[in-house]
């Protein structure tokens, strides 16, 4: 079972990017007063097809690990996310693949850190 299908119910969107591109928000009518002001959303809330998503980067840092061959069958790692922190718990076999998981995940945008205090190694 993949770390998408594991952690969140979901299986990978059809259109899912690791590092996807902030979709346009919706425009108000023309009759409302035009703003300079264009909303972005936080690198770390982009969902996988580049929506708004509150756990975003724990879902794109999942999609990451599932389409690395090292990664994709650890299955004792849950992936969260505290703001920009990826947080990383549960048990990984060795510290190759935890530090292999940190490099994964660190190259994920949005990803200021990655917290493995909650992971051990056995």
């Amino acid at each position: 079972m993949g770390w998408l299908k594991r952690l969140f119910g979901m299986e990978k969107p059809e259109n899912a990017e690791i590092n996807p591109t902030a979709q346009a928000t919706a425009q108000a009518p023309s009759t409302s007063v035009a703003s300079t002001d264009t909303q972005s959303t936080p690198p770390e809330r982009l969902g996988l097809n580049g929506e708004y998503d509150q756990s975003g980067l724990a879902k794109r840092v999942a999609l990451a690990f599932d389409q690395d061959p090292q990664l994709d069958d650890v299955d004792t790692l849950w992936v969260a996310q505290t703001g920009s922190t990826v947080v990383l718990k549960g048990k990984v076999p060795s510290q190759e693949i935890l530090n292999k998981m940190i490099s994964v995940a660190n190259s994920v945008n949005g990803a200021t850190d990655v917290d493995t205090n909650q992971a051990t190694i056995g």
